[in-house]
């Protein structure tokens, strides 16, 4: 009896993480993906979420009130915000909206992450609420039409640490580029894969100077080799926050289509990165990394290898069977683990700190 009280314990815990997780994703919504990867699974995610709502590009300044929402009316700016400490400024919604600018902390305005003058100021993307950004309009405009990238020789620093200057030789890129802080790197990677899943079909049309440094004019990989490697790294090292879960769930009450490399943080991998081999299952735990907030560890598993991240100081692991008997003990003591796990398929591991708090994640080992 006392195994069973275990159970339920385990599972309803969490059922509520990954609940408040995923829960606004309708029933059935990725279906159509099941079973495939790389170019194909990218084309069924295409077929899945281009279907949207489009927006006017006034309906922009009120759109952001929803979906770029510090709390109390101020504007959630990722060129100037600071996670960690306190921006030089903010801004509020309307009263704050550019209008003319001499210089950074004046105004904010609407920025296309991924430069309009890339396809060429054409719809649905000029107004698509998944890569338009409010943003102070100074750094925006410093950042022109670069593209992301990472900084080898500097030319500008923003208040918040954002940069522009010339990309470091080790990125593969060293053309101008724009640096976003490392708190973000991973939103606008997300947001990059969405926009070269979400027009596949137009991407050969994207065929300027400025775009093709960053993009190439096929449906697949639509990437620049040096892009895919930068865009991946950033997206494994900046995890899915709750900013861009609530982000994510607000503009699919707009627009009523989803970024799914929100919903499913590990699909990148499946279509461009190290799981490109593997089927994807969206009904599945396999491969995808159940809990993203940024305190907490993050755990996903491939060809029956666990893989731990983001663990605290001198935690301990423990692995329960589908019956919740427990089968093993580990202690963890570095930032990431990783193992081999043999046995049953269904398992569920819990992980407790030094500090007492304890994660508990439900793994389908395969």
């Amino acid at each position: 009896m006392k195994r069973i009280t275990l159970v339920h314990k385990i599972l309803l815990s969490f059922l509520f993480s990954t609940t408040a997780l995923y829960a606004q994703i309708p029933s059935g919504y990725y279906e159509n993906t099941f079973g495939k990867k790389k170019d194909a699974l990218k084309s069924a995610m295409k077929s899945i979420i281009y279907s949207h709502t489009e927006r006017t590009y006034s309906q922009l300044w009120t759109d952001f009130q929803s979906t770029d929402n510090k709390g109390n009316n101020i504007v959630w700016d990722m060129y100037s915000d600071k996670p960690t400490g306190t921006p030089a400024y903010t801004y509020r919604f309307i009263t704050d909206q550019c209008g003319n600018y001499a210089g950074e902390g004046v105004c904010y305005n609407r920025e296309h992450s991924m430069p309009k003058s890339w396809f060429d100021d054409a719809t649905p993307m000029y107004t698509d609420l998944f890569h338009l950004y409010p943003t102070d309009g100074f750094v925006n405009g410093k950042r022109g039409n670069d593209p992301f990238g990472e900084v080898g020789i500097l030319g500008w620093t923003s208040t918040n640490g954002s940069k522009s200057g010339k990309g470091s030789t080790a990125s593969g890129y060293t053309g101008n580029v724009f640096e976003p802080i490392d708190a973000y790197k991973g939103d606008f990677a997300r947001t990059y894969f969405y926009m070269v899943t979400c027009y596949e079909d137009k991407v050969s049309l994207w065929t300027g100077a400025d775009a093709m440094k960053m993009l190439n004019a096929t449906k697949y990989p639509s990437f620049q080799p040096w892009a895919i490697n930068l865009l991946l790294k950033w997206s494994r090292n900046d995890k899915v926050s709750q900013k861009e879960i609530d982000r994510n769930n607000a503009v699919y009450d707009i627009q009523g289509n989803r970024n799914p490399f929100i919903d499913y943080p590990q699909l990148a991998e499946y279509i461009w990165g190290d799981s490109i081999t593997y089927a994807f299952n969206p009904n599945k735990a396999t491969g995808i990394k159940l809990n993203e907030i940024s305190d907490k560890p993050s755990l996903y598993i491939t060809n029956r290898t666990l893989h731990v991240e983001n663990i605290q100081e001198e935690s301990t692991m423990y692995i329960y069977n589908s019956i919740g008997i427990l089968v093993d003990i580990r202690k963890l003591t570095a930032n990431t683990y990783t193992t081999r796990l043999f046995g049953d398929k269904f398992l569920i591991i819990k992980i407790i700190d030094k500090n007492g708090v304890s994660n508990t994640y439900k793994i389908i080992n395969r």
